[in-house]
């Protein structure tokens, strides 16, 4: 929203930035959902496409736009915080001699200059017209001026309702007068309006008909007679009209119910209503039975036969959304049994087409071929399945005896080497606290618990139970279905014995076996520690990986390693220490180390190879033996203690 201290300018503000406050800002995790709504549905305009953030802009300078704007907390500030110093970095200028020579300004009257010389102005709607306004952080006056408008329209309305009908109220006179002058200028002699003499003529020859009605009583009889002559006369012939309209009705009537009766007749001759007519008596209670009526009048059939259609669609879409839903399930258990026996229904698809298929294959299961195979297939599970899982599972824990074993010979070494004055290292291996591994010991400790040895199985020595505890284990190295890759990883993890265990190395005190420190990790040691700690796990692995023999004299192993850029950081105490260690291993060493290590791994081998590169361009080596260094050494400093005395 503009800043209240900027509230001149607010209304620029709306000129520049209403396509962008029209948008709809979509969190990441709501993406997929919005766009997806968007794609599915018609939105009845048009989604005007996303902006690239693009680079960070600069801070806006306190004279634009931007600088005028405040950005309510929310978790889209810092993006709108950016986006707007790059839309609305436009300088607002008073006068249009600024807006002439700035390369991006705005006017508070609404015209936008930006670069490239393009100028714009949207006068359709008043600046000052807040009912347009779409920026700030609530509506309420954009509401107010909205109900201030409605209330000024609705007056407009209520004035213009009163014209109208004040005007009407003169146009109805005016055409009521223009009738009345116009049926005056149709009369061409007083004698056509003249009804004043017709009203006397007809009054005096009331009066004489009465006098003449009062001197004679048997006139005034008949005349009373005739009166009841002429009523009796107008009812019946009032009511043989009645009777001629009844009788036309009633001939309609049959005319129309023997062509209906013809038509039904034609239709209950077809062939096809030979079969429909067993059910006729049926239509009535079933109409009667879903609250309606059974037809009494033909006119009353064509009502019945859409209500029973209805009632009879209704059946249909519930008996074939039933017939549906059955054969997804058949379906889907066709496919699992074909991914559960792919060889035997080879020749079967997942399909209700395949139904007989599946029915002929279940009785030659249940009649021939299972019983015969049963007691077989009982027999391998309960003597073969036991044997492998077992033979398995103690494979596994033979490996891990071993590794327990090479500890032991390693610790047996390690025992004679100081790590420390008085104190040595002892490598100790602990059960791992994976999940997957202890789950998996106990899945294959569950598989064998309660057997007896293969040729003294008992009915019950494989239950359906244990079946299924060997077909879980099996199907995970195997690979679910929709799960390989983890299942992958799994096997891997579990099968690998040496993940059975986490090392961790102790340091201990050899005149009472009393632990000193316990190492678990490297951290918060010094980097002298790290060393010794990083050789004695190198000199273990490479003794545990090639099944060295600690201090033996002779071995018919290969023993050779390399150690690169070795020594180079360490202090001289930990590279003693590493070469004794390597040496107890009896490995084959080739260092290569900077000189100023030299003094220290002199002791401990038996040759020295130089290199140099002088020239750049290729690089010399010169091979020595431990003899051939030190005499040499001895030489070169002779030759400078020479050089340096004065002549004789």
């Amino acid at each position: 929203m503009v800043r209240e201290e900027e509230a001149d300018w607010e209304g620029a503000a709306e000129r520049l930035l209403r396509g962008f406050a029209l948008s709809i800002l979509v969190p990441d995790g709501h993406y997929p959902t919005v766009s997806d709504w968007v794609n599915r549905n018609h939105l009845g305009g048009r989604v005007p496409p996303a902006a690239a953030l693009g680079p960070l802009p600069d801070a806006p300078g306190s004279g634009t736009l931007a600088a005028k704007l405040d950005i309510k907390d929310s978790p889209f500030a810092g993006w709108l915080d950016r986006e707007l110093a790059r839309r609305a970095d436009v300088e607002c200028v008073e006068t249009m001699r600024q807006f002439q020579r700035a390369s991006k300004a705005i006017t508070k009257a609404g015209q936008i200059k930006r670069i490239g010389g393009y100028h714009e102005k949207d006068d359709r709607t008043r600046i000052g017209d807040r009912s347009h306004y779409v920026l700030g952080w609530t509506n309420q006056r954009k509401i107010d001026a909205l109900v201030d408008r409605a209330t000024a329209l609705a007056g407009d309305i209520g004035k213009a309702s009163a014209e109208i009908s004040r005007h009407t109220v003169a146009r109805d006179a005016a055409v009521k007068r223009g009738n009345v002058l116009s049926g005056l200028a149709q009369t061409a002699e007083f004698a056509d309006i003249d009804w004043q003499s017709i009203v006397t003529k007809i009054t005096g020859l009331e009066a004489e008909r009465k006098q003449l009605t009062a001197a004679s009583a048997t006139l005034a009889k008949i005349d009373e007679d005739l009166k009841g002559v002429r009523q009796r006369i107008e009812d019946a012939e009032n009511e043989s009209k009645e009777l001629t309209g009844t009788l036309g009705g009633i001939d309609k009537g049959i005319s129309d119910a023997q062509g209906e009766l013809s038509d039904a007749r034609a239709i209950l001759a077809a062939p096809e209503c030979t079969a429909a007519r067993a059910h006729f008596a049926a239509i009535g209670p079933l109409l009667e039975k879903n609250g309606q009526q059974s037809p009494r009048r033909p006119q009353s059939c064509d009502k019945a036969e859409a209500e029973a259609a209805r009632i009879f669609a209704g059946v249909a879409e519930r008996r074939g959304r039933r017939r549906s839903e059955l054969a997804n399930k058949v379906t889907a258990m066709m496919t699992a049994f074909r991914g559960q026996y792919p060889a035997e229904t080879a020749e079967l698809d997942a399909s209700i087409a395949a139904a007989a298929g599946f029915r002929e294959l279940h009785a030659r299961l249940a009649h021939d071929d299972l019983p015969r195979f049963q007691q077989r297939f009982k027999d391998y599970l309960n003597t073969n399945t036991i044997r492998d899982i077992a033979t398995f599972q103690s494979r596994l824990t033979r490996e891990a005896d071993l590794i327990k074993e090479r500890i032991a010979t390693i610790n047996a070494s390690l025992v004679d080497i100081d790590y420390n004055p008085g104190r040595y290292i002892r490598l100790e291996p602990e059960q791992t606290p994976s999940t997957d591994i202890r789950e998996f010991r106990s899945d294959l400790r569950a598989c064998t618990e309660g057997t007896v040895s293969p040729g003294h199985a008992g009915d019950d020595q494989y239950s359906e139970q244990k079946f299924l505890q060997v077909r879980r284990i099996i199907e995970r190295f195997r690979g679910r279905a929709g799960q390989t890759e983890a299942d992958r990883r799994w096997t891997a993890l579990v099968t690998d014995v040496r993940n059975w265990f986490l090392f961790s190395a102790s340091e201990r005190f050899r005149e009472d076996d009393t632990e000193y420190e316990r190492y678990a990790d490297s951290a918060g040691k010094s980097g002298g520690q790290k060393e010794k700690l990083a050789y004695t796990v190198l000199a273990a692995s490479l003794a545990y990986q090639f099944k060295l023999e600690w201090g033996a004299a002779k071995s018919r192993t290969f023993r050779f390693a390399v150690i690169d850029e070795a020594f180079g950081r360490g202090s001289d105490e930990s590279t003693r220490f590493a070469l004794e260690l390597f040496g107890t291993l009896g490995l084959q060493l080739l260092i290569v180390t900077p000189l100023q290590k030299i003094h220290v791994i002199e002791p401990y081998v038996a040759a020295v190879g130089f290199v140099d590169n002088p020239t750049s361009m290729f690089s010399r080596l010169q091979t020595l033996t431990i003899e051939e260094y030190r005499a040499r050494r001895a030489a070169h400093a002779l030759a400078a203690v020479a050089s340096t005395q004065p002549a004789a």
